[in-house]
């Protein structure tokens, strides 16, 4: 599936849709939108990243999503796609650790280099120390879960916090989920 730069107006969105909804139920399912979507390099998107963005478009918690919340999801991943390639200084198609650490920075992360080295053996699917497209969507999302859950315990806000073993396991599996 190719991505345009401005947002497509519905009879294109509704095109792309009815492409991508194979079984023509009016819902994509995540392996319906696995199979439409590439990474640029013809990799496509991992189980993970899709089920996380059904997840967050579907409003009726069916699983799927609906062409009233195709649009959002389409324009998500466009965004997304900017913000790679903005990254993707070098037009590879993917980042690599000095990218994903400039990316991080951009994004108020202050993280060492080992933290980040560790962020791209999470997130390389092929061990060529470098990340995809979608494992760079994936990436940011548990990124962003992972520090909306420590902000709820950083009471003062100072980047530290105390948390017995019961409270980081709630943190672990709500995040995962």
């Amino acid at each position: 599936m190719a991505f345009n730069s401005v947002m497509p107006d519905q009879e294109f969105l509704l095109k792309i849709f009815e492409k991508v909804d194979k079984d023509r139920s009016g819902h994509i399912t995540a392996q319906e939108l696995q199979q439409a979507l590439t990474n640029g390099t013809w990799a496509p998107f991992r189980t993970e990243t899709v089920q996380l963005m059904i997840g967050m478009f579907d409003k009726q918690n069916r699983g799927t999503v609906s062409f009233q919340d195709f649009g959002a999801l389409w324009k998500y991943v466009i965004d997304w796609q900017h913000c790679f390639r903005s990254f993707d200084k070098d037009g590879s198609g993917n980042i690599d650790k000095n990218e994903l650490q400039t990316a991080l920075q951009t994004f108020g992360y202050r993280i060492s280099q080992q933290t980040v080295e560790a962020i791209v053996r999470k997130f390389d699917r092929f061990g060529n120390n470098t990340i995809l497209f979608d494992d760079f969507i994936q990436m940011c999302i548990v990124l962003h879960t992972l520090t909306a859950s420590f902000r709820l315990h950083d009471l003062d806000q100072d980047g530290v916090i105390t948390i017995n073993y019961e409270q980081f396991i709630d943190m672990v599996f709500n995040i995962m989920m």
